[in-house]
């Protein structure tokens, strides 16, 4: 141990708690017990390098509970790891290019608009660089909630991009001029009730209500104040993407946030399912212009 009473060895753990995922677990044969070990549950998914999709599912799909108290994470509340970094940059850049597809209608939409490939290029690396700055948020913020609530709790999370996943909506987006993707997600290991799950996946649907409400204010704001088609289409993606984002992982199916949610409270679920699911309605078919109610408002 050291003068803090941390014990050293966990810096060697800090630099990527789940790099040994890409090696086979080991097996303890050699590991000593002196009477005194307390039998711990941890739920850990190891990721294989032949098919790290199905590792992925896996260890969302078949969560564990236990009563047993948390083993706490002594790491920096702060840190990433080089690979999650990575990950993250890598469903960043794949999010975005799947929504600028989008946006010129995939591949059919290139085929018949008539406009040179450098045009279509220019307009598409254009809208790509808004939707990271105006949807990149949503995203990450999104993953950092859980990622922070779970290292609250004293587990280890870190985000692990799904490599299928993106190349399967990066596809449909050039193939059908939609975007329907699964980038990745924050993987937990550590003791955890269900209660504290339900937590940990209710943070990322409401950091999405949050940046939406920023959205409501300073997107009001801004197009009070200009009128150019810049803002508007920044804010419009601000306010649409995150309540797209929340509503969709509060539906309760296979590992999105919804089904943990609704394993936790009953209550709680119906509140925010309903809540978001309306909220991502109102905006998209423009019932709901808030920015435009608040410029009223203001002038």
């Amino acid at each position: 141990m050291d003068r803090k009473g941390r014990d050293p060895r966990l810096n060697a753990l800090e630099e990527d708690f789940f790099a040994s995922a890409n090696r086979q677990p080991p097996t303890h044969s050699r590991a000593r017990d002196d009477g005194k070990r307390r039998q711990q549950h941890v739920r850990v998914v190891f990721e294989s390098q032949d098919n790290p999709s199905s590792a992925f599912l896996r260890g969302f799909m078949n969560p564990s509970y236990y009563s047993a108290p948390p083993l706490r994470n002594n790491g920096s509340f702060w840190h990433f790891s080089r690979k999650e970094i990575n990950d993250l940059t890598l469903a960043t850049l794949a999010f975005a290019l799947a929504l600028a597809l989008m946006r010129v209608g995939g591949m059919f939409g290139i085929l018949n608009s008539g406009v040179s490939p450098i045009s279509l290029i220019i307009e598409m690396a254009l809208w790509g660089t808004l939707y990271i700055f105006s949807l990149g948020p949503a995203f990450l913020l999104h993953e950092m909630a859980h990622k922070f609530l779970a290292r609250h709790y004293g587990c280890w999370a870190e985000f692990r991009a799904d490599p299928s996943g993106l190349r399967m909506g990066v596809l449909i987006a050039a193939l059908l001029g939609f975007v329907f993707m699964a980038p990745g997600a924050v993987m937990v290991a550590g003791n955890i009730t269900k209660e504290q799950n339900g937590k940990i996946a209710l943070a990322g649907p409401i950091s999405n209500l949050v940046l939406y409400s920023v959205g409501f204010v300073i997107g009001g704001l801004l197009l009070g104040f200009s009128d150019g088609a810049i803002i508007e289409a920044f804010v419009q993606a601000w306010l649409w993407g995150n309540s797209i984002l929340a509503a969709f992982n509060m539906i309760p199916l296979g590992p999105l946030d919804g089904l943990k949610v609704k394993r936790w409270s009953e209550p709680v679920f119906w509140v925010f399912f309903i809540g978001t699911i309306g909220l991502a309605f109102g905006t998209i078919s423009g019932q709901i212009n808030p920015y435009l109610d608040l410029i009223s408002t203001l002038i």
